[in-house]
């Protein structure tokens, strides 16, 4: 190996046990490091990123473990519940032993055991208007896995009057949407979004398919690692729109709205 590429993965480890070799950071991402579209800066921009997942659960799961697994440096993880056995049928971070359990908690657990080079913070409590811009703050960018609309539009909020990248999801049912979002570049939630709907089910009215949650949050995931690593092309200026029983996708572009009360002034 050369000096230079010992040099990264000595990086990329950061916090990592000081026996461990570089050759094992080196298979660890060896996946991803042979992607044509990938290269070292990517992996450095992921391994020096802090990402705060809000939600710790249908949606957080597979977004907090495929960045871990990719090796972002640092992961916030937002959540004030507690494990709920109906939880688990779609939040795989959390096994049948954790009932009762801080959320938070419980996915960093896991998350320390699949990859100990990241480093995980645990942040237990309900993302709410008081709080949010504390923990935001100092993010590189925030993935929002929250279930309620009041929660979006603080963080998406929260997200601009900062400058902080967000990627918005949502699933309920068989639907879900994605959206990437870069404050004072591209439209925010609320741009496109200027009302929370009326009526809206919850997960526990309309119900949701474990599957649907795990594609929605795997989108979530591959959206911030684009945005991290600077690869690919990211959903930005638009929305996915997802109907899962039948596998329509839907692309929806949206503009920036110059009276936006969260982003008009970015």
């Amino acid at each position: 190996m050369s000096t230079s590429r010992r040099e990264l993965f000595a990086a990329l480890r950061g916090g990592a046990r000081a026996e461990e070799p570089d050759a094992a950071a080196l298979e660890r991402y060896s996946r991803q490091l042979v992607l044509p579209e990938w290269s070292e800066r990517a992996q450095r921009a992921l391994g020096a990123a802090s990402v705060l997942v809000v939600g710790a659960g249908a949606l957080g799961s597979p977004v907090a473990a495929y960045l871990a697994g990719a090796g972002v440096g640092r992961l916030g993880i937002v959540d004030g519940d507690a494990v709920e056995l109906s939880n688990l049928h779609r939040q795989f971070l959390h096994f049948t032993p954790d009932v009762g359990a801080p959320k938070a908690e419980s996915a960093a657990a896991k998350l320390r055991f699949l990859n100990p080079d990241v480093h995980v913070e645990v942040y237990p409590a309900t993302l709410e208007e008081g709080n949010a811009a504390a923990l935001v703050e100092g993010q590189d960018l925030v993935v929002d896995c929250t279930d309620s609309f009041a929660a979006r539009y603080a963080v998406n909020a929260a997200c601009c009057a900062a400058g902080v990248t967000l990627v918005e999801g949502g699933v309920v049912g068989w639907s879900g949407l994605v959206m990437g979002i870069r404050p004072g570049q591209s439209a925010c939630y609320r741009c496109a979004f200027p009302q929370p709907p009326q009526d809206a089910p919850s997960c526990a009215e309309a119900g949701v398919l474990g599957p649907a949650a795990g594609v929605v949050g795997s989108l979530q995931a591959l959206e911030a690692i684009k945005l991290v690593a600077g690869v690919g092309e990211p959903l930005l200026g638009a929305f996915l729109q997802i109907d899962l029983a039948s596998h329509a996708v839907v692309r929806v572009a949206v503009s920036r709205r110059a009276d936006c009360r969260d982003c008009g002034g970015a």
